[in-house]
Parts: C-alpha cells; sequence; structure tokens
C-alpha cells in the first residue's frame, strides 16, 4: 500500500542569525501533482494534471470539474476514487484521481483544453470570457439579503485562527465560507489559491449544498477572474479577498451582481461591485458607474 502524502514536511535549513548561520529543521508547504482523469462508460482520458498540496483531494476535483461546467450537480458524479497500479499489486496511487461520470460518454473538451494553454498575459479578451460565462447559463445574482459593514473586518482573523496548516508553514492559501453571520463553517487550503477555492466548493457539491446563495466567502490572496468565476458558477453572491482584485475581476463582480470587498485588511476594505448588499448607517449614497465596455 502506497503511503498517503501529508500537507506539510520537515526539511533541513540553516537561517542568519546574529551574524552567524544556524542549523535546523523547519516545516515547509507539500506541493504534489495531482491528476485528475474522467469516466463515462468504456471512455477514459486524463483531463489535468495540478500541483496542490495533498488533501480534499476528491473535493479539489469535484471542485474543479463543477467549475468549469463539466458537471452540473452531485448526481453528474457517480463516484469518485483514487486509482492502483496493477502492474505493483494493486498500489494506490494518491496523486491520481478517477471521476466516474453518471454518462455513458465524455463531454466536449474544446473550451477547457484551451483553459489550460492560457494565463493571465494572453490576448483572450474579458469580454469573451464574460460572454463564455453567459453561454453557460450564469445570470446576475439577485440581491436577496446584506450584510453589516462592521461584521467584514472580523473575518479575517476567525479564517487565520483555522488556518493550520499555514501557521506551521507560512505558505498556504486559504478558502473560508462563512454564514452572513460571519460563522466560519468550512475551510480549505492548498498552495495553489484556485486548488484552495476548488476544494471549498467541492466540499459544498458533495455534501449538497450548493447553490451558495446564502453564504460568503473570504479568500487569503487576491480576487482573479478564475476565482470569481469560480464563486459566480457556485452562486456565491459576496466575495472577499484581503488583497487586491484583477480588472477583469471587477467587470465580472458588476456584470453578474457579485458583491467584491478587497483589501479586506484591519478595520478597513473597498468595495468593488454590488455595494447594495452591504449595509453601513454613514454610507453616502453613491452614484451608479456605468460598466466598462
Amino acid at each position: 500500500m502506497a503511503i498517503r502524502p501529508g500537507s506539510k514536511a520537515n526539511v533541513e535549513l540553516w537561517t542568519w542569525k546574529e551574524a552567524g548561520l544556524v542549523r535546523r529543521l523547519d516545516s515547509v508547504a507539500v506541493e504534489e501533482p495531482l491528476e485528475i482523469r474522467l469516466r463515462a462508460g468504456h471512455q477514459e482520458r486524463v483531463l489535468a494534471i495540478t500541483m496542490r498540496t495533498p488533501g480534499s483531494d476528491f473535493e479539489l476535483a469535484a471542485g474543479f470539474l463543477y467549475g468549469e461546467g463539466v458537471v452540473r450537480n452531485a448526481h453528474s458524479i457517480r463516484s469518485i476514487s483514487y486509482c492502483v497500479d496493477r502492474a505493483k499489486d494493486e498500489e494506490q496511487l494518491f496523486n491520481v484521481v478517477t471521476v466516474d461520470l453518471a454518462t455513458e460518454r465524455l463531454p466536449d473538451f474544446g473550451g477547457l483544453e484551451r483553459h489550460f494553454l492560457t494565463t493571465s498575459a494572453c490576448g483572450v479578451c474579458g469580454r469573451a470570457s464574460l460572454e463564455t460565462l453567459r453561454s453557460r447559463g450564469c445570470r446576475p445574482l439577485p440581491i436577496a439579503w446584506t450584510i453589516p459593514a462592521d461584521l467584514l473586518p472580523l473575518l479575517p482573523e476567525r479564517l487565520g485562527s483555522r488556518q493550520g496548516v499555514f501557521r506551521a508553514t507560512g505558505g498556504l492559501h486559504a478558502a473560508g465560507l462563512f454564514t452572513k453571520q460571519g460563522e466560519l463553517i468550512a475551510l480549505r487550503e492548498d498552495v495553489g489559491r484556485h486548488n484552495a477555492m476548488d476544494k471549498l466548493i467541492g466540499w459544498a457539491l458533495l455534501q449538497g449544498r450548493l447553490p451558495l446563495s446564502d453564504y460568503l466567502v473570504l479568500v487569503s490572496g487576491r480576487a482573479s477572474y478564475e476565482l470569481l468565476q469560480k464563486a459566480l458558477a457556485a452562486e456565491l453572491p459576496l466575495f472577499c479577498a484581503v488583497s487586491a482584485p484583477s480588472s477583469l475581476a471587477v467587470r465580472l463582480a458588476r456584470e453578474f451582481s457579485l458583491t467584491l470587498v478587497g483589501f479586506l485588511r484591519g478595520e478597513r476594505f473597498n468595495v468593488y461591485g454590488g455595494r447594495e448588499r452591504i449595509l453601513a448607517a454613514d454610507a453616502p449614497c453613491l452614484p451608479r458607474v456605468a460598466k466598462d465596455a
């Protein structure tokens, strides 16, 4: 039986201290590849290989597939399992996950293949990206509830207090799901911020909690278009980040009526879209900002 990889590892290092090098042990976040395979009927193929922190691998695979529109709900998945190496007496391969779809044929992967080949520096225009979301059936989210502005500054500390692996390694991103009352109900960590979000949404999918229209999410890094896209797919109406948003993330938030909060640190934060969901007694009435062309 193969040994399941952990989320942190001890390494030997040297620290410069008081004009000398001190030898010691420290913990670092584990980074291992995860191969995601899809199976439908008698068809099977490798969909993606991502670098991740081991743990919650089934949630990561499910959340990724949901965010990309490959599966619609938990019933779209027949099973998720680790692969075995039949050449090595059924040795478990904990870096290979197979998702067995509840269909007889694999879906078309044209759009997904382009997703893996592009980067944030590519020439794909923002309008085309937003049109892709509309074609997948994404629609503006209704403003069904509000949250007191003074509750938001309390969330980063609540998130940080539960980041056990981060405290040990200092090297992980986190995504936390909160109730409208500020209660943290789920948290996932990973070396990749997208993976942390996929793990969180995958947890919700497999627990039958989607859509997440009554919750808000806080991430420990910046707010990118990819993260906002995943939130929109899960119908998360309020997205908070401790760092900056990108321009396309702001466009997505305004186009699809997401509340986007950035630089949530200390007692301050910025609201880039969806101001109507945040209540503040002394907030001025702001004019509506025209959408970007």
